[in-house]
């Protein structure tokens, strides 16, 4: 794969923020965005552990997707306080996944400020990610294809992006917003997946308190470097297209998926797998 860093600027005005990223669908990390933020001192593991520690959380981990789970459905739930002991204690692959807490603890609303940064973003869905040491994020990219703000608190996260016209190489599995699962993005086999040597991305390390701007559909793998937190803020995409292909994946998309998964069981996910390669392949022969 072909990464390279993304640019970095301390702080950036909304114009040119806009002009300079949003408009050409370019990332962006801003280091010093939230440094008049209460969460910049505030937002660390212990804050958490204070004030919603006995909320009980949906957890995942790095298990392929099975046909006798819903979508995004969780693998285990675990009382906050539990589980941010897990993450101090030792490495764990469990990860609190697109959850809003801010709904069970509305106190925290109070710790950050929606950015004027140009994009109409939607305050009803701040949310929130946690992961330990080396849990991993599957590749994948957002059903909704926002614009995304993405934040990091309490240590060192590495994030690796790759634009939507990249999807030819990413043996994208069909019905679904994900590559093939048994891909290690860390240290690709390019032998069993040689496109993706042709792959153009993006990669950096998110610190405490950086913001990293994700344009519409990127696909994006996470690695915790060491236990912390993310919160993203979302804006609707601005494409008509990407709008449109959102409510397809809303509407149609998941449920048929899901329907699939009912009625076809794991011959539909081996299926899907299977035409990831296929069709990955094509798209190779065909740009050779």
């Amino acid at each position: 794969m072909k990464l390279k860093e993304i640019e970095r600027v301390k702080k950036i005005s909304k114009d040119d923020f806009v002009s300079q990223y949003v408009k050409k669908q370019i990332p962006v990390v801003v280091e010093e965005l939230t440094e008049d933020w209460p969460a910049y001192e505030k937002w660390k593991l212990s804050y958490i552990n204070k004030i919603a520690g006995d909320i009980t959380v949906p957890l995942y981990d790095d298990r392929p997707v099975n046909h006798e789970e819903g979508f995004n459905e969780a693998h285990t739930k675990m009382k906050m306080s539990d589980y941010i002991n897990l993450l101090e204690s030792k490495p764990t692959n469990y990860r609190i996944f697109l959850y809003n807490l801010m709904k069970e603890v509305p106190v925290l609303k109070n710790d950050f400020l929606w950015p004027d940064i140009g994009l109409k973003l939607v305050k009803q869905l701040p949310m929130l990610f946690f992961g330990g040491q080396n849990a991993k994020v599957f590749m994948h990219f957002d059903i909704d294809y926002s614009n995304i703000l993405h934040f990091h608190f309490h240590g060192e996260k590495q994030c690796m992006i790759f634009p939507p016209d990249q999807s030819k190489y990413m043996y994208k599995v069909p019905h679904a917003l994900i590559s093939r699962e048994d891909i290690d993005f860390d240290n690709p086999d390019y032998d069993k997946f040689p496109a993706l040597e042709n792959a153009e991305g993006y990669i950096t390390n998110l610190k405490h308190g950086e913001m990293l701007y994700m344009p519409e559909g990127y696909w994006h793998y996470m690695k915790y470097l060491t236990p912390g937190f993310s919160m993203s803020l979302r804006a609707f995409p601005k494409s008509i297209t990407n709008l449109s292909k959102a409510a397809y994946n809303v509407l149609i998309m998941r449920h048929f998926d899901i329907m699939m998964r009912k009625f076809k069981g794991q011959k539909w996910i081996d299926y899907k797998n299977e035409k990831a390669i296929q069709n990955t392949n094509l798209n190779l022969r065909k740009s050779a």
